[in-house]
């Protein structure tokens, strides 16, 4: 179970991500509703790291949950606010999926 709420607040993290690429692109009234999105997702985020790390290893735990949020938001800058999709950008970011999956299949 705290694995899944590990996954989800990665998804959170990528969440929040959005949310100030969002904003960054808005102004006014609407800039602000982005950074509410930002802020509720970054609490979220990191109450499901907290209650994820009473059972996971706090190291395996932090890297899981960067990393998701890391490949996410890279992967949201490509689909979503067409950054470039470099051959390095995407090798490095296979490395980083591998070094997750390698992690979670170490620890306990």
């Amino acid at each position: 179970m705290n694995w899944l709420l590990l996954v989800l607040g990665g998804f959170c993290e990528v969440a929040f991500t959005f949310c100030l690429g969002k904003a960054k692109l808005t102004s006014g009234n609407e800039m602000y509703v982005w950074y509410t999105g930002f802020f509720v997702t970054l609490c979220l985020s990191m109450g499901f790291l907290m209650k994820a790390t009473q059972t996971l290893p706090i190291g395996t735990a932090y890297a899981v949950w960067t990393g998701i949020g890391a490949v996410g938001s890279v992967l949201m800058g490509i689909l979503v606010f067409k950054e470039p999709a470099t051959f390095m950008r995407l090798l490095f970011l296979t490395t980083l999926i591998g070094s997750i999956i390698g992690l979670k299949a170490v620890s306990h």
